[in-house]
């Protein structure tokens, strides 16, 4: 019975810690690698059509005068004739100087057909308004404080000429190389290297094995294409959600049963992350937008059954109902010493675990060293930073603790952009647990005074 019972413990001991990473990330990873022997193994050329087809690229514009002008010139840059662009630039309700930065691009750029929009406040609405005037067979959002790789609208508008059964993408997010080395050197760089590698890992690796197996769980709304013909069928962007990317993505899935595919040679680079500010309000931004749109749409779907046949529903459950067990086990180490583990046990386990983590950007690096083949630049400096493997459990490690928090602030608050920062929830905990502290010392000080009394009393009362 004794041995019976060790087995149970220690069963349950080491399946509660593996079966997460094993089943949501290894498997995946291990998946990835697979998808990339697969493409060049049975790797299909890319055909150029007898005629480039006409695209309307649509730019959301809220007070982007500082980028305005660079994320125009890497369109002018790019290998797709100026003559089939038609652009789109959507302000709503900016109040810089974007206008005069559009004004001087006219100027600048005569061959790029180029027209100014100005929409109500919300990038949705901006959105949707390009959307009814747009003209060309291809529908390719981007943001303005972004650049285009050279051919990325190339390579996207051709991948959707040879694959007619996909009616929406999403091309690959990178942060700027040149951007991530100009911070000093120790910690602001290694963050932002971190970022790099993550943002690499999850579009070239992550996305492209999700996308092989149809499990596309978000359009990225920083650069997205659609076929109009199918988009304009749809519900349009969604004014009520901040996760707006998201919930175009559900509605290709679910509402229009449409392939949601991923092209992996069209790279659009963004801005590292400013700060852990920045970070913090991204991360939850992000993690609340899955929750609104989880809600519009798989209400009725949530059977753990599901998990296992519907990606929205398996993406839903590991993201936050596995986050309350996670946290648990993660701030239960020093108690399961108090259940008998030696420290040894819990120690070796943490330290396996974390092995098990760093395996699986091993397996994630791989795959994007060989997504990145076509682009030697960019794929020299991601291979330089292998070293950066070890460190990437820990900053998504840190990242799974802001998207709970994120769950956490989504209970009692309506959708907004705008949430506390990092600085901001530090000080506002800090002032709750001072607070808290400081009604404990009134109430122990009151206790203190009336045993003084009473003291006092007895004392006068014998004297």
């Amino acid at each position: 019975m004794e041995l019976i019972n060790k087995f149970c413990n220690s069963f349950l001991f080491w399946a509660a810690w593996i079966i997460i990473p094993v089943m949501m990330e290894i498997v995946p990873s291990v998946g990835s690698v697979l998808v990339l022997l697969k493409k060049h193994l049975f790797k299909k050329k890319i055909l150029k059509p007898t005629i480039d087809p006409e695209i309307s690229l649509i730019i959301p514009i809220y007070n982007s005068m500082d980028t305005l002008e660079q994320c125009i010139q890497s369109i002018e840059d790019s290998d797709y004739p100026d003559s089939k662009i038609r652009i789109f630039l959507v302000n709503n309700q900016g109040q810089d100087n974007s206008f005069q930065v559009f004004c001087e691009c006219q100027r600048k750029f005569p061959g790029l057909h180029m027209q100014w929009l100005n929409a109500k406040q919300g990038k949705s609405k901006a959105l949707n308004l390009a959307l009814f005037n747009s003209e060309g067979k291809y529908i390719i959002h981007i943001d303005s404080d972004g650049l285009l790789e050279r051919s990325a609208l190339r390579n996207m508008v051709y991948r959707f000429e040879n694959d007619q059964s996909i009616e929406c993408m999403t091309g690959v997010i990178l942060t700027e190389p040149k951007q991530v080395q100009a911070y000093p050197l120790v910690f602001p760089r290694i963050l932002r290297k971190m970022e790099f590698m993550e943002y690499a890992q999850a579009f070239l690796a992550g996305r492209n094995y999700s996308a092989e197996i149809n499990a596309v769980y978000t359009l990225s709304g920083a650069f997205s294409a659609f076929r109009k013909s199918v988009v304009l069928k749809s519900q349009l962007y969604n004014t009520d959600t901040i996760c707006e990317d998201t919930q175009i993505t559900f509605q290709m899935k679910y509402l229009l049963k449409t392939k949601v595919g991923i092209c992996e040679d069209a790279i659009f680079f963004v801005d590292p992350i400013e700060d852990l500010n920045k970070l913090y309000t991204q991360r939850q931004r992000w993690q609340r937008g899955s929750l609104e749109v989880s809600h519009l749409f798989l209400k009725n779907k949530l059977k753990i059954r599901n998990m296992f046949t519907n990606v929205g529903v398996r993406t839903l459950v590991y993201d936050h109902t596995f986050a309350f067990p996670r946290l648990i086990w993660y701030l239960a180490l020093i108690c399961l010493m108090c259940l008998n583990y030696s420290f040894a046990q819990v120690g070796y386990s943490t330290l396996f675990l974390y092995l098990l983590y760093v395996l699986i950007g091993f397996f994630y690096y791989i795959s994007t060293v060989g997504f990145l083949k076509n682009f030697k630049e960019i794929r020299k400096y991601y291979a330089k930073q292998w070293y950066v493997l070890p460190l990437l459990p820990l900053f998504n490690l840190a990242v799974f603790f802001i998207r709970f928090a994120g769950v956490v602030n989504s209970i009692n608050t309506n959708s907004a952009w705008k949430t506390k920062n990092f600085t901001q929830e530090k000080d506002s905990l800090s002032k709750t647990i001072t607070d808290d502290f400081a009604v404990v010392m009134r109430f122990i000080r009151k206790i203190r005074q009336l045993s003084i009394n009473q003291r006092n009393t007895y004392r006068k009362a014998r004297g």
